[in-house]
């Protein structure tokens, strides 16, 4: 048993709970009411547990499953579990970070990002992108890039919502990272225009970024909180 009890935690969390803020998550689809910045200070008195990292989310509790997050060990989970994990995850938020915080870091990275891209679910196939596009900027070497696009431009239009900001991801980083890619990328971006009526607030980043700018791929990052990393980390 860990040294902190999950029901130890569970109470903490649940003294965090704030019904105004549980209101606002719900209308995005996250069903918990907890500040992240606090969530994360638990995180950090906590430290990397991975037993106790298991057993919170084991409790489905979506508080408790982005706190599972912040304290496991990401090479201490099986390429299987890793699945499962992300095929009961409903919840966006953790949808997002268990892929930002713990698959990217995960050695079975590469073999989830092949089995995930052509998955029937629209949010494993959208996780499959998110690590596509984490590749084509830190390890392109052996992605057909061309065919990446091929794929976006046959099927971004069409898309559910989740996984078109998956591939919009992608096609922003193919034409930011990749010069020779970067005229069929912007080509491509601004023929389906998919997130060109997209309402973000004066302060946000553009969905479509400005023609001109290493941007301007006609995609771009969805108009949230910057995240620790230059892609999906966890957000506040």
């Amino acid at each position: 048993m860990s040294e902190t009890t999950v029901s130890e935690v569970m109470a903490e969390l649940a003294a965090l709970e704030d019904p105004a803020l549980r209101e606002a998550n719900e209308r995005r689809g996250d069903d918990h009411g907890v500040n992240l910045t606090r969530l994360r200070a638990v995180a950090k008195r906590l430290k990397a547990q991975p037993d106790l990292a298991r057993e919170l989310w084991r409790t489905g509790d979506t508080a408790a499953r982005l706190l599972s997050i912040l304290v496991t060990r990401p090479r201490a989970l099986e390429r299987d579990e890793l699945d499962a994990m992300l095929r009961g995850a409903r919840s966006p938020k953790v949808q997002d970070w268990l892929v930002s915080y713990v698959v990217k870091k995960s050695r079975h990275a590469e073999e989830l990002r092949v089995a995930w891209l052509g998955d029937p679910d629209d949010a494993v196939a959208g996780a499959g992108w998110a690590l596509t596009a984490d590749r084509v900027v830190k390890s392109p070497e052996g992605l057909d890039l061309a065919a990446l696009l091929d794929e976006i431009e046959a099927r971004m239009a069409g898309a559910p919502e989740r996984l078109q900001w998956a591939m919009n991801e992608c096609l922003a980083q193919i034409g930011i990272e990749h010069p020779s890619q970067r005229a069929r990328a912007v080509g491509i971006g601004e023929r389906l225009g998919v997130l060109r009526d997209y309402p973000t607030p004066p302060t946000a980043p553009l969905p479509t970024p400005p023609r001109g700018s290493p941007r301007s791929c006609g995609a771009g990052r969805r108009p949230r909180a910057r995240p620790v990393t230059c892609l999906d980390r966890p957000v506040a």
